[in-house]
């Protein structure tokens, strides 16, 4: 059986070891120390923003210390994008708070501003009126920020950006992250750079970011002694795995650039193919690092589906994988508020992630290359 090409898998820059042993050596294994100060400076000033970052164990936990800063508690609801990873809504369930989720629009295949205006109004009509909006950059694309921008502030809500599959990727040359209330960043093994596990809290106080840090270190009040008058969580990032982020971040800009290799490279194979949607922006408004290139296949048009192709990539050991399934039509989420039609839904039907890795050698491209052409010329 041919080598396994994956979807998205770690790539080492090399210069990770020489922090992790800089920690060694000091012996700086603890959720401190000055590689974890060193990685939160390195991504404020790779964001370019007035911004105050808090490195911690995962993209989950930074939504979640997001949500508490937010005043989410139990009963409370907040408004969500439905097609994304569960961790961008599995942290409302943590808070005793529920989501509603709203549909996608087309062009970037995130949170569609009519439905959440939509949404809003009705909760409103209700009496509940959402205490956040979570509107995530799905698979590095940016969201329409404007006017969900907009939305958020004529009713009065908090915007949480997850970013967590976008660093790198910018809307009107402003960083993703940077918008929102709060922005969350992943470093999970499969993004565009890691730190093996972990994630980052994006604010833009240092009240808000100190906040963030004693909360994710136990809440331990300053005392001799422990003694704690909040609830805390054990979410700070090591020192040893900022370290790793310290030297990914060194090679941050070349991956971004290699991401956006591949995703031109299927626009390329698939060019003049009917019935084929390559995810790309829809305006030089959008700047997607393309952490995964991904496409959208009409049945109709084709005779065949995604899931052909799915498989027709696993004979030859290729991984790809379907759309994120929307969290409205979740077993978990199924008796949740849903605002839209069925644009989301569609996606996930008709969608599939390509290989898209920044460390994919010229001999896999060729691989993929072959099973592209073979399944599409047979159409």
């Amino acid at each position: 059986m041919n080598e396994k090409i994956w979807l998205s898998s770690p790539h080492m820059g090399g210069s990770e070891l020489k922090y992790i042993h800089d920690a060694f050596d000091a012996n700086w294994v603890a959720p401190l120390g000055p590689n974890v100060n060193g990685f939160e400076k390195d991504i404020e000033s790779f964001l370019g923003a007035d911004v105050k970052v808090a490195a911690l164990s995962s993209g989950t936990a930074a939504l979640h210390l997001a949500l508490i800063a937010c005043g989410v508690g139990y009963g409370d609801e907040v408004v969500c994008q439905s097609i994304t990873f569960s961790a961008s809504a599995n942290p409302i369930a943590y808070q005793g708070a529920v989501p509603v989720f709203v549909d996608s629009e087309c062009d970037t295949w995130n949170m569609c501003p009519n439905h959440l205006r939509e949404a809003i109004r009705d909760r409103l009509s209700k009496g509940k009126k959402p205490k956040a909006i979570v509107v995530v950059h799905l698979y590095g694309m940016p969201a329409k920020m404007d006017e969900i921008l907009s939305i958020a502030e004529e009713f009065g809500i908090p915007l949480i950006e997850d970013a967590a599959e976008a660093l790198g990727s910018t809307y009107k040359g402003r960083a993703c992250g940077t918008f929102g209330r709060f922005g969350i960043l992943s470093f999970n093994g499969n993004k565009i750079i890691t730190t093996s596990g972990g994630g980052a809290l994006v604010c833009h106080s240092e009240a808000d970011k100190d906040k963030a840090v004693f909360l994710s270190t136990q809440a331990r009040d300053d005392a001799p002694h422990y003694q704690h008058s909040h609830i805390g969580y054990n979410y700070r990032m090591s020192n040893i795995c900022a370290g790793i982020g310290r030297g990914q971040m060194e090679v941050l800009v070349e991956r971004v650039a290699a991401r956006r290799a591949m995703h031109d490279f299927y626009v390329g194979l698939l060019k003049g193919v009917a019935g084929v949607q390559v995810l790309s922006e829809p305006s030089a408004d959008y700047f997607s690092n393309h952490w995964l290139s991904a496409i959208v296949i009409d049945p109709v048009v084709l005779g065949k589906t995604r899931e052909d192709l799915r498989l027709a990539f696993l004979e030859d050991n290729i991984e790809s994988r379907p759309l994120w399934k929307p969290m409205h039509l979740q077993p978990v989420f199924e008796d949740t508020p849903y605002y839209g039609k069925s644009v989301a839904e569609t996606l996930f039907n008709n969608g599939l992630c390509l290989p898209s890795g920044s460390n994919l050698t010229e001999e896999e491209k060729d691989r993929v290359k072959r099973i592209i052409a073979e399944f599409f010329s047979q159409v």
